[in-house]
């Protein structure tokens, strides 16, 4: 259609891989990732592999899952290329590397020094669980990545084992104590606590990550297991987290903007035990990321890829865009850029809906975990 009394030119999103139908998209928007609800993606969560080398409870069976092929995987060309694109020509100001677990990936450290030179000034991260992190931080950290996260959810090793259904705490603890060596910092540790297991350890983990200058991220539980066994009543909420930390801690709320961070960070001071009040100075910071119970999805600021490159425009979501498909069609850049536009403007509003509420009776879970989609 034409443009006319101002009107914006609408186009047609490509149809996806559900088969739904498209919807419009205005025409001469900036060259950004937005979405029908005036947000734009400026970071870039992309998954190098679905593989991974634990068992997590919350994400997966024991058994593991069918890996994809590795011919359907993105290769490095493939990953440098999106990435350009991302930032070059879409806006994105910041890049995190996902997977699975991104560590068994062989060629990772020559991936990301591939992006750093041509991106000098992009901040580059990486979500692991750290094992195998100690052999690789430093040739992580001279290839160019600029911070890292790890997570670890116990630091008894029983505990560990049975969350993780692998006995690798020493390994994640030693990769964790090297990526700080290396200079991959502040290195953030991100933790999901489940009932009955190691919901106790909240305090001992915050103790443990405050002496050594680590920023501890609690991580509400999402449905997003490969078993579809998540209960909202099983959840351990914001709340509650925040009433097991006030045993030993007083927080208040850091008074620095979140920026579109997803985690509310909290400025942390010893609680003295005789008059229950505040005892000294900040000791740190610690941050929850109330996906569930405190969403903050109207400041949602990311735009996913994975590993076989199709663009998820929110972790719920069930719409996803075979960018690497077109790719591999021989599509030109400015193809790739539409349908990255296209996918990311029928962004839901919220957990893969228009309104919040991971625990109302119309949320759907998406067929994928997370470690299939990527972090």
């Amino acid at each position: 259609m034409s443009v006319q009394l101002g009107i914006p030119v609408l186009r047609l999103a490509r149809n996806n891989d559900h088969g739904s139908a498209p919807r419009a998209r205005p025409i001469g928007l900036p060259s950004a990732l937005l979405d029908r609800f005036g947000r734009q993606a400026t970071d870039m969560r992309l998954s190098v592999t679905d593989k991974c080398n634990l068992r997590c409870t919350y994400c997966m069976p024991a058994d593991g899952l069918q890996w994809l092929p590795k011919q359907a995987v993105m290769t490095a060309e493939e990953i440098q290329r999106i990435v350009g694109i991302g930032v070059e020509r879409l806006g994105v100001r910041e890049l995190r590397i996902t997977g699975g677990e991104p560590l068994v990936r062989p060629d990772l450290v020559d991936i990301i020094a591939v992006l750093r030179a041509r991106h000098p000034q992009l901040p580059i991260s990486m979500t692991t669980n750290g094992v195998g992190l100690e052999e690789r931080a430093q040739a992580l950290r001279q290839a160019g990545l600029t911070r890292i996260n790890v997570s670890l959810d116990s630091l008894h090793e029983e505990t560990f084992t049975q969350l993780t259904r692998r006995p690798f705490l020493g390994k994640v603890l030693a990769g964790v104590e090297e990526a700080r060596a290396a200079g991959l910092g502040p290195v953030k540790i991100n933790a999901v606590l489940m009932r009955g297991i190691n919901d106790l350890e909240a305090p001992g983990l915050l103790e443990w990550a405050l002496k050594r200058c680590f920023e501890l991220r609690f991580i509400e539980q999402m449905p997003l297991d490969a078993q579809r066994g998540w209960s909202e009543r099983g959840m351990i909420t914001a709340l509650e987290i925040r009433t097991l930390l006030s045993a030993d801690f007083v927080l208040e709320r850091d008074r620095r903007s979140r920026d579109g961070a997803p985690a509310e960070r909290f400025e942390v001071r010893r609680r003295n035990a005789d008059t229950g009040k505040a005892s000294g100075g900040v000791l740190g910071t610690v941050g929850i990321i109330a996906s569930v119970s405190e969403p903050f999805c109207a400041d949602c600021r990311r735009t996913r890829i994975t590993a076989e490159g199709k663009v998820m425009s929110c972790l719920f979501s069930r719409e996803e865009f075979d960018l690497l498909g077109l790719l591999r069609s021989g599509a030109h850049d400015d193809e790739l850029v539409r349908l990255w536009q296209d996918a990311m403007w029928v962004k839901p509003r919220a957990h893969g809906m228009d309104h919040a509420g991971l625990g109302s009776e119309e949320f759907v879970q998406p067929d994928r975990s997370m470690s299939a989609i990527g972090g």
